[in-house]
């Protein structure tokens, strides 16, 4: 985490759709970039689903259905895969619940569910502000508040120390409560504490930790519970340890418990001889707990003054959710007015990255021209920019070509398609879904995520790996680079579905052709900005020289870029290789960067990819069809058909594909018999998919393929609706 002077609060002032009240007492829950927020209230209790899109900055209401809970405060909410489960809570003054419902948030589909009693023993009873945490197939619920008294109207607080666990069946359902027996001193009753659980790296035993709460007095103590043996203790820890409080938040990043906020007592309060609070008063404290060496640090002091509202004022009973390793907090309450008896409440959303981004994949390719590539590598999530950069310490002339030599290749394939024959594949790539529906286009959506380049060569019968090119060699070829791809539904607005497409791509063009502009000669490992990119795809033409004496632009410990205004700018050119980096930045900094990809700009002529590509079913196995690319020389001659198959040396290593071909001739599509389709390979390295590759043919050779992965379903994500 980055030293307290260099926190970087992110407030939220630019979003869409329909914004909740401010409120207090409410849950939030993450679902990947989504942060879901039920109940609470401010003038009364919300009963609203509301979601915040983190990537789109979007609010929205889903069209929910089913056995809906009412509107709760202080209640349990927690999130495993894609179903929410809600326990308890505050229904209305006074009166409180301790029933359990679950959401499936692939369906916006609530049900209520009927846990068994626990064998021996009474089920909890109806309570609010308790903690309900998560971890395998258990819930664990511990103390909260409960009313002693049957008229709801005559509040008599009881505080709770129990302790339940909640079994739940595999995806949706609940099996029942059971109280375990624990060994040691039980918390003290409490309410309005915080409860996470945390496995350290290298252990099988996960650990609760409970941090402070309200017992008539805020407490400031820490405890924890071994799962695995169910033994209480208080461990011993280091460092400053944070005021007493309730109604504050707790979240786990990596191996660091963050607590922001809460309720602490006034200033100059003696709470060690008061049993009771007089005066309280919020705070904007922030301190984590290293929960690997048991030591407290301070972030935020509770004295610390904010005269520039750069970070979220005090408040408590707001939420927190931490997704990737940024922390968001919403809303809350910031006092208590006597005088007009009302909570006044906030209004904002606020984040703070904890931590530098990790290195996104590496830099991929979807098109190459000859003066230019367009570029995509993998989303990193909760990121501000990516900073791209390259490099060319190597020259790549044009050389002569000898139709009977074996190329060799930077980044290449050799092509499969004649026997003896020179050119390299391009590979852009595509995925499709396997369902009954009669048709599927091939990419959908926006594409994301990216993976190393598997190097392939071939014959006329499969292409397999192909060596690293010699830099003087003499062969006539078209390389290539490969653009995976991997359609992945994700939760969007509620009427819409989003789909999540990860590619590689690929290529350029040795040729016996001369670029006719000169290259810029750059030292080796002198890497140079192509800019800032908001979003992981980019079209680089140019790229900013280096200053003299500079051996590169951008500081890697912050965000600092230069003023790309006073730097000139160099045009890329044909038949160069260009090696590609990028990072990530978050309000840490710059994060480190990927690993290294080349690239070489093309020679004109070649055929594109083919495009549009569809698959469907039919009787004799499947019917596979694409669009005619572009072709500035000539008419197509033939295309070419792949089928990635089975082998021992793919199954040794899988990213090293053997592919076969299924078709050559004039015709934009084929039929791929349920023999040939017998003998694929699935592809497993995200998603289960049949592989496939077509390119097309000119008077110039081959140009790129369009690699198609057509899904076969198991998919790793319930998709969200």
């Amino acid at each position: 985490m980055a030293a307290p002077s260099l926190l970087n609060w992110r407030r939220v002032s630019s979003f869409t759709g329909p914004v909740p009240r401010a409120r207090h007492g409410h849950r939030a829950v993450a679902i990947r970039e989504l942060m879901i927020i039920f109940g609470g209230g401010n003038e009364g209790i919300a009963d609203e689903l509301h979601v915040y899109n983190t990537v789109t900055n979007q609010w929205f209401l889903p069209a929910v259905r089913g056995d809906i809970p009412p509107g709760c405060a202080a209640h349990g909410f927690v999130c495993d895969g894609t179903r929410i489960l809600v326990f308890g809570g505050m229904v209305e003054y006074g009166r409180y619940s301790n029933e359990l419902y679950e959401l499936q948030a692939s369906r916006w589909l609530w049900k209520k569910v009927k846990p068994q009693p626990p064998p021996s023993g009474l089920p909890p009873c109806p309570r609010l502000g308790h903690s309900f945490s998560l971890y395998g197939n258990k819930c664990y619920l511990f103390g909260g508040l409960a009313n002693e008294s049957e008229d709801s109207n005559n509040n008599v607080p009881r505080y709770l120390n129990d302790f339940y666990e909640l079994e739940l069946q595999h995806g949706s359902g609940v099996v029942g409560w059971g109280i375990p027996a624990t060994k040691g001193i039980v918390p003290s009753p409490r309410e309005s504490h915080t409860a996470v659980i945390y496995c350290k790296k290298g252990s099988a035993s996960p650990k609760m930790y409970i941090f402070g709460g309200m017992c008539g007095a805020r407490l400031d103590d820490l405890w924890q519970l071994d799962l695995e043996t169910m033994s209480w203790s208080k461990p011993e820890t280091k460092g400053s340890v944070p005021l007493p409080r309730s109604l504050h938040t707790a979240s786990v990043i990596g191996n660091k418990m963050y607590i922001f906020g809460g309720w602490v007592p006034h200033k100059g309060e003696n709470t060690e001889n008061s049993p009771h609070d007089c005066e309280w008063r919020c705070t904007s404290s922030f301190s984590y707990l290293n929960l690997d060496t048991a030591e407290w640090t301070t972030l935020v002091a509770d004295s610390q003054e904010d005269k520039k509202n750069s970070r979220p004022r005090p408040r408590a009973g707001h939420c927190a959710v931490a997704i990737g390793t940024r922390l968001y907090f919403w809303s809350g309450r910031d006092g208590y007015k006597k005088a007009l008896n009302s909570q006044v409440c906030c209004k904002d959303l606020w984040y703070l990255d904890t931590e530098k981004p990790p290195a996104p994949s590496q830099v991929q390719l979807i098109k190459a021209t000859t003066n230019s590539f367009h570029v995509k590598w993998d989303e990193v999530p909760t990121v501000e920019g990516y900073l791209l950069q390259l490099n060319t310490d190597l020259t790549y002339q044009a050389t002569s070509s000898d139709s009977s030599a074996a190329p060799n290749t930077l980044g290449g394939r050799t092509d499969p398609h004649r026997q003896g024959s020179n050119s390299i594949l391009h590979n852009s790539v595509s995925d499709t879904v396997n369902s009954t529906k009669p048709e599927h286009t091939a990419v959908r959506g926006a594409a994301l995520k990216s993976k190393a380049d598997p190097r392939a060569a071939g014959s006329s019968a499969a292409l397999q790996s192909a060596p690293v090119p010699n830099a003087s060699s003499n062969s006539s070829c078209v390389a290539a680079a490969l653009w995976r791809s991997e359609v992945d539904e994700i939760c969007a607005l509620p009427a819409t579905k989003i789909s999540r497409v990860e590619v590689h791509a690929a290529a350029t063009a040795f040729s016996k052709e001369t670029p006719s502009n000169p290259v810029a000669t750059l030292k080796a490992e002198q890497w140079c900005d192509v800019g800032i990119f908001k979003n992981n795809t980019a079209l680089v033409s140019q790229f900013y020289l280096l200053p003299k004496g500079k051996p590169s632009m951008s500081k890697v410990g912050n965000a600092d870029v230069p003023d790309y205004s006073l730097l000139k700018k160099q045009d890329l050119v044909p038949g160069t290789v260009y090696k590609f980096r990028v990072a990530a930045i978050n309000g840490c900094g710059i994060g480190p960067f990927s690993k290294v990809s080349e690239f070489k700009t093309c020679i004109p002529g070649f055929p594109g990819a083919p495009s549009t590509v569809r698959i469907s079913k039919n009787v004799e196995g499947i019917h596979l069809s694409w669009e005619p690319p572009t072709s500035p020389s000539g008419n197509i001659l033939e295309y070419s058909a792949y089928l990635a198959i089975r082998t021992a040396q793919v199954q040794d290593n899988p990213s090293q594909l053997v592919f076969m071909r299924i078709y050559c001739g004039l015709k934009t599509s084929c039929i791929v018999t349920a023999g040939q389709l017998a003998n694929a390979y699935i592809d497993y390295t995200s998603r289960p998919a049949i592989v496939f590759r077509i390119s097309a043919k000119n008077e110039k050779g081959y140009g790129p393929a369009t690699q198609v992965r057509w899904l076969q379903g198991n998919s790793k994500k319930a998709p969200l609706s």
